[in-house]
């Protein structure tokens, strides 16, 4: 909404021109003309540049990637588990594939959470290298000019030196240098042989310092965590006791790669479970039976040549071996089954492993016997490492270790389909196509093996015996060239943090001169770059280093001027000789302090 105002025109001054006509015309009609320059691709390039490099963008672009990785953690990923992608694809027809074209299942290594990182790592880099110039040149210039009036400081003060010290104005500014370079100040000394010697000091140059190498630091995070993408990878072995886990590709149960890897980066060790002990609460009544120590006893080598090793693995304890670390991370028991034919030929034979279900170590068991003839079988059923049965028959473990130790199965006979290559879930058994033999509903009834016993299958297809039980461990195996270098990224970046966060940049300024009557006055104002609630009290130290330093027994009756309060006095108090202050009260006079507040003044400071 505009309104318009009425204004009564001015007729023009005597021999001023009118507007249309003359110089004034020619201005009009030349600004009328003018049209801003063209940036150019060029210009273009050096505009979006700049805005990249800036701290601004540097920040946005790493809160955009938190926000770019939390689908990471919305949405099943496919690396960790290809198969639950595609399950859960199946199972959400509608948007399931759209998710997939925009590459919410492989956020990691998605071409725009890519983009991103890359973008912040180049930001980053353009904006540190032009800082640690400016502030490589700032650390070798002198520290700026000492400003006209003090007073204008945000902190400041005055001391009056008595003639009888002896101490001239040169002598007063050379020791407040040498007290101020012990203080870790950088200090230069201006006309000290002139009438009104001075000199200014800075220290804090660390701050900035430390702002440049946690910006570094970051970069080395970025690139750390992008050398583990690229080169590491991950997998998971299930052990048995008495196995040998070889580091190839083959032993692996799954593995993850990295986008980079490859297969010769795999070292040729070994490692064996020689046995799993499991300690369980036995004294608490709350938590009887629980687990509460695990320790694997393991042989390992380094390589085929090298000698076998003893240690021992153990939880949040894992093993540094060949460039890789040792998880143990679950654990179960594994029932040791004979599964003859109808021909009397061992169609299978060794441990099964069992995976748990439910309290007191409740576990499934899945047993397939494609090698079976003239049928293939399978079992499925329930492993309980002590075995209890409630008076409606049915049947649950009361306690994790091997007291009474049970394998109760179902029998089934047919196709199991692993010949036309499809991969199968160890643990799950699909029994549409199979012809059970077993099963509670069953007049054959269920098969209920202790360790030792046998069990004949109905129509002379075989036996299966329960000839024992094992233990196995499951084991996470890690391998991340970059892990070493982002803790020590990370701790340099805190490091960094705590040197910006806790050192302040602060600029001190002092002028002496020689009073009419023989007094030495100094004048001092403390100056910091950047908000700083402790250059109150440093301005106190120095104060008190000065007063040290010279026979001011009488300093505590001196006082200390504000620059609030002398700001008030600099246009009223007169000057005394040789333009020096002429009393405590009037701590600087307008000649000392003619140019305070003024632009130039400002800029020096």
């Amino acid at each position: 909404m505009s309104e318009r105002v009425n204004v009564k025109k001015k007729s023009p001054a005597p021999g001023t021109p009118e507007p249309g006509t003359g110089p004034a015309r020619a201005v009009s009609a030349g600004r009328a003309d003018a049209a801003l320059p063209s940036l150019g691709p060029v210009g273009m390039l050096r505009w979006a540049w700049t805005q990249l490099t800036s701290m601004r963008t540097a920040l946005f672009l790493l809160l955009l990637l938190a926000v770019a990785a939390v689908p990471g953690s919305l949405f099943p990923q496919r690396p960790a588990n290809p198969s639950i992608v595609t399950q859960y694809i199946k199972d959400h027809p509608d948007y399931g594939k759209i998710l997939d074209s925009l590459q919410l299942y492989d956020v990691y290594s998605s071409a725009w959470f890519s983009a991103i990182y890359i973008l912040l790592f180049i930001s980053l880099i353009g904006c540190v290298v032009p800082r640690a110039i400016a502030h490589y040149k700032a650390m070798r210039s002198q520290p700026p000019r000492t400003p006209a009036r003090l007073s204008r400081l945000p902190e400041y003060g005055t001391l009056v030196i008595p003639a009888d010290a002896g101490i001239p104005a040169s002598g007063a500014i050379d020791d407040a240098a040498a007290l101020l370079k012990k203080r870790g100040y950088r200090v230069e000394v201006r006309d000290r042989d002139g009438a009104r010697p001075s000199l200014g000091a800075e220290r804090g140059f660390f701050r900035e310092v430390g702002n440049l190498v946690f910006h570094t630091a970051l970069i080395g995070v970025l690139v750390s965590v992008a050398a583990g993408g690229l080169f590491g990878y991950s997998g998971q072995r299930i052990l048995v006791e008495g196995d040998t886990f070889v580091n190839t590709l083959v032993g692996y149960d799954q593995f993850t790669p990295g986008t980079n890897f490859q297969s010769g980066q795999l070292q040729p060790y070994s490692i064996q479970l020689d046995k799993f002990q499991i300690t369980f609460d036995r004294e608490s009544k709350g938590k009887f039976g629980q687990p509460i120590d695990f320790k694997a006893d393991v042989t390992t080598k380094e390589n085929p040549d090298a000698p076998a090793k003893q240690e021992v693995l153990k939880v949040n304890d894992p093993l540094s071996l060949g460039g890789t670390s040792i998880y143990l991370t679950g654990n179960g028991y594994a029932p040791v089954v004979t599964v003859r034919d109808g021909a009397g030929n061992v169609a299978m034979q060794g441990p099964v492993v069992a995976k748990l279900q439910g309290e007191n170590y409740y576990s499934s068991v899945v047993i397939k016997v494609p090698d079976a003839k003239p049928e293939q079988l399978a079992f499925a059923g329930f492993f309980l490492p002590t075995a209890f049965v409630t008076p409606e028959g049915v049947s649950f473990s009361g306690d994790p270790d091997l007291f009474n130790p049970q394998l109760t199965l179902n029998s089934y006979y047919g196709d199991l389909g692993l010949d036309s290559g499809t991969p199968q879930n160890v643990f799950e058994l699909d029994v549409k196509k199979l012809t059970p033999l077993n099963a509670r509903n069953l007049d054959t009834k269920g098969i209920v093996l202790t360790p030792g016993a046998t069990h004949t299958l109905p129509d002379g297809k075989g036996t299966i015996t329960f000839d024992g039980v094992k233990r196995y461990v499951g084991v996470d195996i890690h391998h991340n060239p970059g892990q070493g270098y982002a803790l020590f990224f990370a701790l340099l970046a805190v490091a960094g943090l705590v040197i910006s966060l806790y050192v302040n940049r602060r600029r001190v300024w002092v002028r002496t001169g020689t009073h009419e009557d023989g007094r030495t006055m100094v004048e001092y104002g403390l100056l910091a770059r950047g908000e700083d609630h402790r250059l109150a009290g440093e301005a106190s130290a120095i104060r008190g280093l000065l007063a040290a330093a010279w026979p001011l027994d009488d300093v505590d009756s001196q006082p200390v001027p504000s620059a609030k309060a002398d700001n008030g006095r600099a246009e009223t108090c007169p000057s005394g000789a040789a333009g020096t202050p002429t009393s405590l009260e009037q701590p600087a006079a307008d000649s000392i302090q003619s140019t305070a507040g003024s632009p130039e003044s400002k800029k020096d400071q």
